[in-house]
């Protein structure tokens, strides 16, 4: 008589993102001293940027350059003072971008990364507090995948009280890294250690010093009167402090309970089209007035039935479809590596990694027949790999039954009860 396996919980480990605590608020030295300036440091030179010829010459006398980083950072007090070198950010570099869209990038020299890394570490205790749940960009275990989590969660909320009425309000802000009023992030830098003075006030010179750092990164911008630098890594936590207010502004203030934003894309469910014709012009005249920004014209109000196509996915109540465009640009990609390959400037191994980069995004999506499809003609590019194709986005009884199925052979390894 065979015996089948009787599927149970074993030691496999599952990759899940690691969330570290938030940290209660410390004296300046410990946000930017010299451990958090070594821990920087190290960070700032993680893969194949250790290579570049910025990261070897500084890396030839690296205490030396961390010890003066650490003394400038260590003379910022908290008011000015006449005779002090202080820390001042250099000059930035520029680079263009074309993908996924042309942008002007400036990116800062490696002493400023270092101190960036550190300043956004330190904002992360400040503001994740403060922060709603429904933010998903530059925060612990978020990211753009759990964002389209989120609208289909949502749509299913929407659907079983609302039905084939709910409406969708997507908005998206004109250019908005360039166009942030630094007078208004220093405001609200401003209003919320105003409250953290109240409970901490044996801190409040430490508060100080930290803020004029702030400072001297937001005013290093080379975008102009107005904006903040799109290669900075603290522009990310600077961009969550300003919608923050409108954050709050549509969750506590209009009522909207399903709201998710990732970066300057916000999509919003409402009950009907009348209703979220009402809320996107109260957001318009908030946005303008308090934070003098300008929505595009990708901001628009649809059917929810429709679908969603935001964070990379168009968005449905029953799965994740990818994006044509998506689709698109990946068989081209493909096409022109292959065409790499014969030519001899490319190996397969480097085609199956820049595919599987593609693939991780792919898997949380129903696209098993659409990457079947594209990679048949290249059969040395494999589309699935340990786990089957779809698995990591189901539970882990899920997984085991299709590692099984995918190879019977270690079906027998499976523990009985």
């Amino acid at each position: 008589m065979t015996k089948f396996p009787i599927l149970v919980k074993t030691s496999q480990k599952v990759k899940n993102p690691v969330v570290p605590p938030i940290r209660p608020l410390r004296p300046y030295e410990e946000m930017v001293g010299w451990g958090m300036i070594e821990l920087g440091y190290k960070n700032s030179l993680r893969g194949p940027r250790k290579y570049t010829r910025e990261a070897v010459n500084y890396d030839l006398l690296s205490e030396v350059n961390n010890v003066v980083l650490w003394r400038e950072l260590k003379a910022i007090g908290p008011r000015p003072e006449k005779g002090k070198k202080e820390y001042h950010p250099g000059p930035y570099r520029h680079k263009t971008i074309t993908e996924p869209k042309e942008r002007s990038l400036h990116i800062p020299t490696l002493r400023d990364k270092i101190v960036q890394v550190d300043v956004h570490e330190a904002l992360q205790d400040i503001y994740r507090p403060v922060f709603v749940d429904r933010s998903y960009a530059c925060l612990y275990g978020k990211g753009p995948i759990r964002a389209a989590f989120n609208v289909q969660h949502d749509m299913r909320v929407a659907r079983m009280k609302w039905g084939e009425n709910a409406a969708v309000i997507k908005i998206d802000v004109k250019k908005f890294f360039y166009s942030i009023d630094r007078d208004i992030l220093k405001k609200l830098l401003a209003k919320r250690f105003k409250k953290l003075k109240k409970q901490h006030p044996e801190l409040y010179d430490d508060l100080l010093r930290f803020y004029r750092l702030l400072c001297k990164v937001i005013d290093s911008s080379p975008e102009g009167e107005t904006g903040i630098p799109l290669g900075n890594v603290s522009s990310q936590d600077f961009a969550n402090i300003v919608l923050n207010e409108v954050d709050q502004y549509c969750i506590r203030f209009l009522g909207a309970k399903l709201y998710t934003r990732y970066a300057d894309d916000a999509v919003i469910i409402a009950p009907d089209k009348e209703t979220a014709r009402e809320w996107l012009a109260k957001i318009k005249q908030f946005v303008k007035k308090r934070l003098h920004l300008d929505l595009n014209s990708k901001t628009k109000i649809f059917y929810m039935r429709q679908g969603v196509n935001a964070y990379g996915y168009k968005n449905k109540a029953t799965h994740l479809e990818l994006r044509t465009e998506s689709k698109r640009k990946e068989k081209r990609k493909v096409k022109a590596m292959i065409a790499k390959l014969r030519e001899g400037k490319k190996t397969r191994r480097e085609i199956q990694q820049e595919v599987n980069s593609w693939l991780g995004f792919a898997r949380w999506a129903s696209a098993y027949n659409l990457a079947k499809k594209i990679f048949a003609p290249y059969r040395f590019i494999k589309v699935e790999g340990e786990l089957p194709y779809g698995a990591i986005s189901r539970n882990r009884a899920a997984r085991r039954v299709l590692q099984q199925r995918y190879n019977p052979q270690t079906a027998h390894k499976a523990v009985a009860a």
